[in-house]
């Protein structure tokens, strides 16, 4: 029996490399770690937001934090703007609202949290800008989470 050459060897194991790592995103698809329960680190499309669609509006308590969220376009009919006031009173002729441009506004204890919504359908925030969610209350769970009791300070443009 002839032993195999050095050229055989190599041929093989490239082969085997090969399938391996075509065969390892089929293996990983169905474990616990590809579908987190709260939504982080799921491709876009994967949760029930479907992609592209916008979430839902939210409004709960978090680890003794109020966060709630909801689409920018909704502004004026939800709670009458903020709290009570509408939107369009706090503007003044020419003056940009606090949400323009946004197109889901999140909040932690009634301060503002810039999210923002990236090509792929993810989300990112300030707090968390290296780190990309698949909705804003995953989003705002994990700032509550970074924040650690601290108070969010707004972001002051213009």
């Amino acid at each position: 029996m002839s032993r195999p050459t050095r050229r055989q060897i190599l041929h093989g194991s490239a082969a085997a490399l090969a399938g391996a790592v075509l065969a390892a995103p089929v293996a990983f698809a169905d474990t616990a770690a590809a579908h987190p329960a709260d939504g982080h680190g799921q491709a876009a499309g994967d949760g029930p937001s479907g992609g592209h669609e916008m979430p839902e509006p939210f409004d709960e308590m978090y680890e003794g934090r109020h966060i709630e969220g909801w689409p920018a376009d909704e502004g004026d009919a939800r709670k009458g703007g903020h709290h009570g006031r509408g939107a369009h009173a706090e503007r003044r002729a020419g003056q940009a609202g606090p949400h323009d441009g946004m197109d889901f506004v999140v909040r932690i204890d009634n301060d503002d949290l810039h999210v923002m919504r990236n090509a792929d359908g993810s989300w990112i925030s300030l707090v968390n800008h290296y780190e990309t969610f698949t909705t804003p209350r995953a989003l705002a769970r994990a700032a509550v989470r970074e924040l650690q009791g601290a108070d969010l300070v707004p972001v002051v443009t213009g």
